[in-house]
């Protein structure tokens, strides 16, 4: 297995590719014959919709005191997205969230942890930032509904992995405590600091999400479901191919992951994308940090990144493209699968992004000592092209809020950089935002894209 990751070497290449491009040298494709028959495939878009967490997050609305209504800024990406679907005339065809749509959990610990010997501990550190609130049910949860309603109303497909927000309980477990000895400017993310998180229960994901909800019953393109809708499966037709998604749940277990080995099975052929929350750090790692890491508390229903890796992606010839959020910021990286062929994996998440909040009066929060993060309304957006040989991805980062992508915004790297990837230049921290993914293998697996 060989490994290729978004190192200096990589992003300087990437930025030789930017600049090519901009001055129309060495990335155009060679000038078709007049008497050649015009190409298979075609151009179209997946909207990846990173972390949402805080954008509907009550705590973060003005009836809460916070400057604006963050939830505002939510709407108006999805409806952004839903405006742009095929159905509308645009180029999206599908829509891939990777989890944490909410923020709060409604429970204290759920009842089968609970009955496991699980306990959990109070930890002042994060001030009551995982406190269970009725909010979520009247506010959070319903917000998220309201957004991806705008995404259904347009007919555009879509699945929503739960992350480690979704859940209905998150908690310090009583066998991992945290260090109440230590300054809070002085902690880690180390579990010697900050003890060990877990989580339970999923009611309140599966009211919005589950197989049974308006978005999902009837649908043709909906095709499968663990556990109810915890994991769920979806196909969609574009560029002369059917593609297979997998909404995969946070640290899948080993009967998930033989699930979802089931539904790939049944669609033979198809070109596969995963969507998962925690999955790779913004160093390109597959890295689970071990104050979330759920093997620790229970590792028979668990598996770390690694593990779902090696025992789901590696040996699963049709996943092309894994898709995740979790930690602040961005990487890439490809990886050989069992079978030779690239697995290309792509981390995305802005949540932490609070420029807006700042323009509009609020304070920054002093957790971390930044802004209030709720996201800046920033997305991804893959502009795939398979009338290409070899097809390709285009990778764009877009603010629905600005109204323009990374490259367009001149203070872009002077409000990000520092805080999501401090040891890049501008330059490079640019280059992880846009650039090309060329699928050098992809019509040798899937074949030739159909009128």
């Amino acid at each position: 297995m060989t490994h290729r990751s978004h190192s200096r070497k990589f992003m300087r290449g990437l930025i030789a590719i930017a600049i090519a491009s901009t001055l129309g040298m060495g990335c155009a494709l060679s000038p078709r014959k007049p008497d050649a028959p015009p190409p298979h495939g075609g151009t179209f878009t997946i909207a990846m919709i990173p972390d949402t967490q805080n954008y509907v997050d009550y705590t973060h609305q003005k009836a809460e005191g916070f400057a604006i209504d963050s939830a505002e800024l939510f709407i108006q990406q999805l409806e952004w997205v839903a405006e742009r679907a095929e159905s509308n005339g645009g180029d999206i065809a599908f829509v891939a969230s990777v989890g944490d749509t909410w923020q709060h959990p409604t429970l204290w610990i759920d009842e089968k942890h609970a009955a496991m010997g699980i306990g959990r501990i109070d930890n002042p550190l994060f001030a009551g930032h995982f406190d269970p609130s009725p909010k979520v049910l009247e506010i959070e949860i319903p917000k998220a509904i309201e957004g991806y309603s705008l995404v259904s109303e347009a007919g555009l497909p879509f699945g929503v992995p739960p992350g480690n927000h979704d859940y209905d309980a998150m908690y310090n477990v009583d066998t991992y405590p945290p260090n109440l000895g230590k300054k809070p400017e002085t902690l880690s993310f180390d579990i010697a600091d900050l003890g060990v998180l877990h989580v339970g229960g999923l009611d309140g994901f599966l009211s919005a999400f589950g197989k049974q909800s308006p978005f999902f019953s009837g649908k043709s393109w909906y095709v499968g479901s663990f556990e109810g809708g915890t994991s769920s499966a979806q196909t969609f037709e574009a560029g002369g191919y059917s593609f297979l998604h997998i909404a995969l749940e946070m640290q899948a277990g080993d009967d998930a992951i033989d699930w979802a080995k089931r539904v790939i099975a049944e669609h033979p052929g198809k070109p596969t994308i995963v969507s998962t929350h925690d999955y790779l750090s913004p160093n390109a790692e597959r890295l689970t940090v071990g104050f979330l890491d759920f093997t620790l508390v229970d590792p028979e229903n668990h598996n770390t990144t690694q593990q779902i890796f090696e025992k789901l992606i590696e040996p699963s010839d049709q996943i092309f493209l894994v898709l995740c959020g979790h930690y602040h910021g961005q990487s890439f990286r490809i990886d050989e699968n069992a079978g030779g062929h690239d697995v290309y994996q792509v981390l995305a998440d802005y949540q932490d992004r609070g420029q807006v909040g700042l323009d509009a009066g609020q304070p920054p929060d002093g957790f971390m000592g930044g802004p209030t993060g709720i996201g800046d309304g920033w997305l991804r957006l893959l502009h795939f092209d398979t009338a290409s040989n070899p097809p390709t991805i285009q990778m764009q980062t877009f603010s629905t809020y600005y109204g323009k992508h990374s490259s367009e915004l001149p203070t872009y790297a002077d409000w990000y950089r520092e805080h999501e990837q401090p040891e890049m230049t501008d330059e490079e921290f640019l280059a992880a935002e846009e650039y090309e993914i060329v699928l050098r293998d992809f019509r040798a697996r899937f074949g030739e894209p159909k009128p």
